[in-house]
């Protein structure tokens, strides 16, 4: 596992892939099926793994978190950078900030919190954490009401952020005042797509964005990683087919719950079996593992075309 201080060099060099955490039934940590998850995105180039809420780490047992860390550390290939999550809540991560300077995770990423909170609460939250821990740590923006961006920029001003994955959802990605603001005021290096191969290319085409983060990419990620390499290029139209290959099962990740049914995907698609969803999460109902089956099976098959 890398655990040098994360750069704008980590963020263009990779896909960020944000895998489920597989489970047995009873709900601990499967650590074969975890390290057969990381050794299948591994074995298509991609070098970033961010642990959040594809993993659920928003219902971790405090009393789990040193485990699930040291699992994935141990687990993670030599380059490979992994960025486990903490939070939501303020006590939990500072809390998790303790555990944490036990290791050597160069950053971790703050989950967002919501509904009980203010924007320069969520700023001291930040602020007392990344002091905590002692490195800069992931900004995640998945609501508008979270953050201000001026106060999104303070915090990289002041060098409390490694980087920002931002993921508000826009009926046209296009069209977001929200992210024009932010990048008027600190530009677009450390700021990464983090809503899957979808929007990615008008983020880092039109907005200038660094990269994108991609549940997907743990089907293929070999085509994943070939489609940032063709955004960087600017090869376009290579880009937006790469990018329709995907477009199946993230459908279904947005009309069902994105994270239900990667960690169905991932299973059904034969490359580790992801187990029981942490609660307050749940599986998803019998009727849609058919569709979720075939779009996966679908995504493994066009990645293993590209890698042979």
């Amino acid at each position: 596992m890398q655990t040098v201080p994360v750069t704008r060099q980590h963020l263009l060099g990779s896909v960020i892939a944000v895998p489920p955490l597989a489970r047995h039934a009873d709900l601990t940590l499967n650590r074969e099926a975890n390290r057969r998850i990381i050794r299948h995105i591994e074995a298509g180039g991609v070098t970033t793994f961010l642990y959040g809420g594809n993993a659920n780490f928003y219902h971790i047992r405090p009393s789990e978190f040193g485990a699930a860390l040291d699992l994935l550390a141990e687990e993670a290939g030599a380059g490979s950078l992994v960025i486990p999550s903490v939070g939501p809540c303020y006590g939990t991560m500072m809390d998790q900030a303790t555990i944490l300077r036990g290791h050597e995770f160069p950053t971790v990423m703050v989950l967002p919190m919501q509904g009980v909170l203010t924007d320069d609460g969520v700023a001291t939250g930040f602020r007392h954490f990344v002091e905590a821990f002692g490195q800069p740590s992931v900004l995640y923006l998945k609501d508008e009401g979270y953050l201000r961006p001026a106060t999104a920029a303070k915090l990289v001003r002041d060098g409390l952020v490694s980087f920002i994955k931002y993921a508000i959802v826009r009926e046209d990605p296009a069209r977001d005042p929200y992210l024009s603001e932010l990048l008027g005021l600190i530009g677009g290096d450390l700021v990464v797509s983090g809503i899957g191969e979808q929007p990615a290319i008008i983020h880092v085409r039109d907005f200038g964005l660094t990269g994108y983060t991609s549940g997907c990419v743990c089907l293929a990620p070999d085509l994943s990683r070939r489609m940032l390499l063709a955004v960087q290029a600017g090869a376009w139209e290579e880009a937006e087919g790469i990018r329709e290959i995907f477009r199946p099962l993230e459908d279904l990740r947005n009309a069902i719950h994105p994270i239900r049914v990667l960690h169905e995907a991932v299973a059904l698609a034969g490359i580790a079996d992801t187990g029981e969803l942490l609660p307050l999460m749940s599986r998803v109902v019998e009727a849609d593992r058919e569709r979720i089956a075939s779009a996966a099976k679908a995504l493994l098959a066009a990645g293993s075309t590209v890698l042979s």
